[in-house]
């Protein structure tokens, strides 16, 4: 019988498996023996943490990164021919800004079955408690590291929001995130809302949207710290 690939949510950060990853997940997670994953490490951690019973040494890991190449990444399904196959991302949904994409895109041009896994998305999560617009958004990855790009970048952010009434979503690299505040407040309109979302569903979670220039007297360091970016502003 052809496997199916089970797209398996992560916690984000040191959470509790129980707070945030259902029960019937936990009980078909053990069931699978293939996995693709980021980091063979912190994956046999996950696992462990699911269930401690599961014998890590029972199981075959494929490690999955930006130099995978498409063929490699096709041998690892080749497995699915007799098993399930399970991909596990380094913080929440695979294939949400994320390498299990490439992944999924080949499992479907194999006509292989995909089941994607209820857990946490700090991408929706975000905007679910943003207050902005959630019929209409867009998340836009990483923004440009050059200054001049990066403030290019935010301008045309800014003022497509206005323009569609579209919500902005964006993400940085932990240790830039001061930064991009910086840029955030120096290149947005007036009128533009900031919604920052940290360390979502820990306990030091912190969610809380202003008007971009408010954020400017805010005593918050941001520094290596989980977090997602949204701007929104109304005509």
């Amino acid at each position: 019988m052809k496997g199916k690939l089970y797209l398996i949510p992560t916690t984000l950060g040191d959470t509790s498996i129980n707070q945030v990853i259902p029960q019937d997940i936990q009980e078909l997670i053990p069931t699978i023996k293939h996995f693709i994953v980021e980091n063979i490490r912190t994956a046999r951690r996950y696992l462990k943490k699911v269930n401690s019973a599961i014998d890590i040494d029972e199981l075959r890991f494929y490690e999955l990164n930006k130099h995978s190449s498409p063929n490699e990444i096709s041998g690892y399904l080749n497995a699915i021919k007799d098993f399930d196959i399970g991909i596990i991302s380094e913080a929440g949904c695979p294939g949400v800004a994320d390498p299990g994409a490439d992944v999924v895109k080949l499992a479907h041009e194999k006509n292989i079955q995909v089941v994607p896994l209820v857990g946490p998305s700090s991408i929706l999560m975000s905007l679910m408690a943003s207050g902005f617009n959630g019929q209409n958004f867009a998340f836009n990855g990483y923004l440009p590291i050059k200054s001049n790009e990066r403030a290019k970048k935010i301008k045309q952010l800014d003022s497509r929001s206005l323009s569609e009434n579209q919500t902005q979503i964006f993400i940085e690299a932990p240790y830039r995130n001061n930064k991009l505040v910086e840029d955030l407040i120096a290149n947005c309109s007036g009128g533009t809302k900031l919604c920052i979302a940290v360390d979502i569903t820990m306990e030091s979670e912190f969610i809380k949207t202003l008007p971009v220039k408010a954020w400017k007297g805010m005593d918050i360091d941001l520094h290596k710290k989980p977090a997602i970016f949204l701007m929104h502003r109304e005509k």
